[in-house]
C-alpha cells in the first residue's frame, strides 16, 4: 500500500476559505485598475491606503504561491518515490513535508490579518483586577507570557510604564509591540483572563481565582485622524512611586495626561527624564483615541474602552486552570489545551488562529 504524501492533500486554493487565491487575485486587478487612474493620488490618504492593500496583496499571493509550489514538488517526487517503493527516500521527504507544516500554518494565519490596522505596531496594555496580591502576581505572569510571545515571533518590547503591587506582582503594565502585524496578532488577546490555581501566597493552600484584563491598542503615530490639540490636554507631573531611590523621592518626573473630550487618562513614569515619559504617554493617547474613533467610526462601541467588563467573575474570555487539573481554554472560540505550561511560555498561536478563523467566518 503507498503511503499518501503528508501535507500534498491539503485545500490549497482555500484552507477552508482562509485564503481564497481567485478573490485576491480579483481584488488586486481591480486595485491595479484603480491605481492606474490619473486622478488616483488626488485623494492622498486614500491612495496610500489602496497602494498598502494592493502591497499585502501581491506579496500574500506570491508567497503562497511559493510555498505551494513547494508542496508540488514534494508531492510528485513522493509519488516517484512510492512507485519505487524507494523507503529511505519517502522517509525523508515526509520529515521535508513535516518542516513545512507550520511554515503553511504562519502563512494562514498572518493572511487573515487584512484590516488596514493590522499591520501596525501595537501598544499592549495588562491591568491587575479582582484577587488583590493574587491577581497582581497574575498580571505579571501574563506580561511574562506575552513577552515571550514576542520573543519568539521576533517581535520587539519596550515597557513604556509598570505599575508594582503592593506585596508582589504588578498593578498594570504598557507594552510597546513593534513589529509587522503586531496589532493584528494582539488584537485577538484582548479581555479578562482568568487564572485557577493554589495559591502561593496562602499558607492554608487553598484554590483562588484571580482576574487580570488586557486591553490592545494600534499604535497610531501615522494616523491623520488623530489630532491631538494643546488645549485638549491636561498634563501633570508628579513623583514616581516604587523603585528608583533618590531619583523617585527628589524629582517629579512622572506624566499624567487627560485628553478632555474623551477624558481618556494615560500615565508613564517608567523612566528618569520627564520628557521620555511625556513621549512614551503621548504614543499611548494617541493609540487610544484613534481606537476610540475607530469604534464610534464603525460603531462598534462593544469594543475595548466602551465595551470594559468588570475585571471579575463572568467576563473572562480565556480561563488558566492550574488546580484540580491542567488546561487553558478560549470561551469565544472553544479552542482548549492541556499544556499549560507550555502557554505560560508564550505559546499562544493556537488560541489567536482559532479567534481569527472565528471573526473571520461570521
Amino acid at each position: 500500500m503507498k503511503r499518501p504524501c503528508k501535507i500534498s492533500n491539503r485545500d490549497w486554493n482555500g484552507c477552508g476559505g482562509i485564503f481564497d487565491v481567485d478573490g485576491r487575485k480579483k481584488e488586486l486587478a481591480q486595485l491595479d485598475e484603480q491605481m492606474g487612474q490619473p486622478a488616483f493620488w488626488n485623494d492622498r490618504q486614500q491612495a496610500e491606503s489602496i497602494s498598502r492593500r494592493s502591497r499585502q496583496l501581491k506579496e500574500s499571493i506570491d508567497e503562497w504561491a511559493h510555498l505551494k509550489q513547494q508542496v508540488d514538488d514534494l508531492a510528485e517526487l513522493h509519488t516517484l518515490a512510492a512507485d519505487e517503493a524507494d523507503t529511505a527516500t519517502l522517509e525523508a521527504l515526509d520529515g521535508e513535508a513535516e518542516s513545512l507544516a507550520p511554515e503553511i500554518d504562519r502563512i494562514e494565519l498572518r493572511n487573515m490579518l487584512d484590516d488596514e490596522d493590522d499591520e501596525k505596531n501595537a501598544i499592549l496594555e495588562i491591568h491587575s483586577g479582582a484577587g488583590g496580591t493574587e491577581a497582581a502576581d497574575w498580571a505579571e505572569m501574563l506580561m511574562r507570557l506575552y513577552i515571550r510571545w514576542m520573543e519568539r515571533n521576533n517581535f520587539q518590547s519596550e515597557i513604556m510604564d509598570i505599575q508594582p503591587g503592593d506585596e508582589a506582582g504588578i498593578k498594570g503594565v504598557t507594552i510597546g509591540v513593534t513589529g509587522p502585524y503586531a496589532y493584528g496578532y494582539l488584537k485577538a488577546e484582548a479581555g479578562v483572563h482568568r487564572l485557577v490555581r493554589i495559591s502561593p501566597f496562602d499558607a492554608n493552600k487553598r484554590r483562588h481565582t484571580s482576574f487580570a484584563s488586557v486591553f490592545t491598542y494600534r499604535e497610531a503615530e501615522d494616523a491623520p485622524e488623530v489630532d491631538l490639540k494643546d488645549d485638549d490636554l491636561q498634563i501633570d507631573t508628579y513623583r514616581a512611586g516604587g523603585a528608583g531611590g533618590q531619583h523617585v523621592n527628589k524629582t517629579s518626573s512622572a506624566v499624567r495626561i487627560t485628553h478632555l473630550p474623551t477624558k481618556i487618562t494615560v500615565q508613564c513614569q517608567n523612566e528618569r527624564s520627564q520628557f521620555k515619559n511625556k513621549s512614551a504617554a503621548m504614543k499611548v493617547l494617541r493609540a487610544r483615541v484613534y481606537q476610540l474613533y475607530k469604534e464610534e467610526e464603525a460603531k462598534k462601541m462593544a469594543v475595548v474602552e466602551s465595551s470594559k467588563m468588570a475585571i471579575d467573575f463572568g467576563s473572562q474570555i480565556r480561563s488558566y486552570v492550574f488546580h484540580p487539573y491542567n488546561l487553558v481554554k478560549d470561551h469565544r472560540t472553544g479552542f482548549e489545551t492541556g499544556s499549560v505550561q507550555s502557554v505560560m511560555d508564550g505559546n499562544i498561536e493556537g488560541f489567536i488562529k482559532a479567534y481569527l478563523t472565528q471573526v473571520k467566518t461570521v
